[in-house]
């Protein structure tokens, strides 16, 4: 039986790229290793080709650490800034701030303040606005700004843009961390590499989308800030992130930065909703909300659309009262499904 064919496929929707399946050079990796034994927790030596693969990324060595999901990559990297009397500052919209539960707040121990952000972005204002504040030994103190690039909506910080919160972080003495869970998106759309986006700007750490990419499971940490990840091996192990075969985890990396697959597949996903947006942007009953940058529309539709096109094509809502809905593109979404779905939104826009 054909995996297309299985009882238990799902049908390729706009509900996720965490819906999408594995990409076959990653699948090709995982078998190519399963065989014989090697040191357990990282010790081997695929793991470090992996880590070598993100040092030849940046140009220059970097501590990379490889842990099983996006919310420990978000939450672990943010220890490197822990104080149990400070704070990191995310987005309104940040997925640290809404989609992590409080793992942020049990882990960390510190507080999650969120941002006023236009289009997903904080704005420097904002940021300069908070950072501004003075309360002594009474308040809380910043100690971390997190960045989305790509943002949960979408949109993308421009080098400039992302150089300006940088530096004003840095000059209040506040670490940068960028959740990069779609990075090869934001890569893919701006043409700017890793190093000049992120090295280059002086961000001190960030979250390396995996499986949003392709990936079977598996988020990488990456410190780009000499010394900084001294701790976290221990921090590592406290959360329960040290995988026993890492380099399971270790070779799905290393074949998604072989040739830029990472990219290659942000690239893809991009396109795809660029196409989507093409089909309905001009629809008298579809309003995109957001620009359409990377690989996601977001678009306002008629309540009474969102039940019966859920019922044939899966996605989410992102905020049902309002008709706001999120249609994500992912590396395996094919033509022939934007043509099925903008096809299904005009037949029940008739009824």
């Amino acid at each position: 039986m054909s995996p297309t064919s299985s009882p238990d496929a799902f049908p390729r929707g706009f509900a996720s790229d965490n819906f999408a399946g594995v990409h076959p050079r990653i699948l090709e990796r995982i078998a190519a290793v399963n065989h014989g034994h090697a040191m357990a927790y990282g010790d081997d030596a695929v793991t470090a080709r992996a880590r070598a693969a993100f040092d030849r990324m940046f140009g220059q060595p970097v501590a990379t650490h490889f842990v099983f999901n996006g919310t420990a990559a978000n939450v672990l990297a943010l220890m490197a800034f822990q104080k149990p009397y400070g704070a990191v500052l995310c987005s309104d919209l940040a997925h640290l701030w809404n989609d992590e539960s409080t793992a942020p707040e049990r882990t960390l121990g510190m507080r999650v303040m969120p941002l006023p952000s236009v289009d997903g972005k904080i704005e420097p204002a904002a940021l300069a606005a908070v950072l501004a504040r003075s309360h002594g030994v009474h308040g809380v103190l910043p100690v971390a700004l997190t960045l989305t690039q790509p943002t949960e909506v979408g949109t993308l910080y421009t080098l400039a843009e992302l150089r300006t919160l940088v530096d004003l972080a840095h000059a209040h003495g506040v670490g940068v961390h960028v959740d990069g869970a779609r990075l090869g998106c934001a890569v893919a759309a701006l043409g700017i590499g890793p190093r000049e986006m992120l090295l280059a700007s002086g961000v001190d750490c960030l979250s390396f989308g995996g499986t949003k990419h392709g990936l079977l499971c598996g988020e990488a940490v990456v410190f780009l800030k000499p010394g900084l990840a001294a701790d976290f091996p221990f921090w590592q192990k406290h959360a329960m992130q040290l995988a026993s075969k890492m380099r399971f985890i270790a070779a799905q990396f290393e074949a998604l930065l072989e040739e830029d697959l990472w990219v290659e597949n942000g690239r893809r996903a991009n396109a795809m909703a660029a196409s989507l947006h093409h089909a309905v942007k001009d629809l008298a009953f579809v309003e995109v909300a957001f620009p359409v940058q990377v690989n996601s529309v977001f678009a306002r539709i008629p309540l009474r659309l969102l039940e019966p096109l859920q019922r044939e094509t899966f996605f989410w809502p992102w905020d049902e009262a309002a008709g706001l809905v999120r249609w994500m593109c992912a590396f395996d979404t094919a033509a022939a499904d934007i043509a099925r779905f903008v096809a299904t939104l005009h037949r029940l826009a008739r009824t």
